[in-house]
């Protein structure tokens, strides 16, 4: 099974303290479905590369593909993201794999988002939207 460093373990509960607490028991649920699970532990351990997100980070990250080079990495300026609010109403998941190297791979993510959905009906994954399609984006709903 893949751990997190004392560093890494460290980053998710910070990470997890800036979402909202329903988004978290969520999280928490399918990341222990997950683990508890040998075929999915086997493939890697999910874990949140991003919770809240300062509007000055997000107006950053809306450059990619317009004025900075690379893709376009999403529709939304600062202010306009759940990430954006206090606390958050998204989250980034990525998975670290068994060779130390991490992972945004849609067919991992599919694997945790059906645990994610699971886990709290309020829950939409950013791989189900029809026009820009996010794997690694959870976001509550009301």
């Amino acid at each position: 099974m893949v751990a997190l460093s004392k560093a890494q373990e460290s980053r998710q509960v910070t990470r997890l303290a800036s979402v909202r607490p329903a988004l978290a028991a969520a999280y928490q649920l399918a990341l222990g479905q997950w683990l508890a699970n040998p075929t999915l532990a086997a493939l890697g351990r999910p874990f949140v590369s991003e919770g809240h997100r300062s509007v000055a980070a997000q107006d950053e990250l809306y450059t990619h593909g317009r004025t900075a080079p690379g893709p376009v990495v999403t529709y939304k300026r600062g202010g306009e993201s759940h990430h954006n609010q206090w606390p958050s109403w998204a989250l980034d998941v990525a998975v670290l794999l068994p060779d130390g190297t991490t992972s945004w791979s849609v067919g991992l993510l599919e694997k945790f988002a059906r645990l994610m959905k699971a886990a709290d009906a309020r829950v939409r994954w950013g791989g189900d939207w029809p026009k820009f399609q996010d794997a690694p984006h959870f976001e509550m709903t009301g």
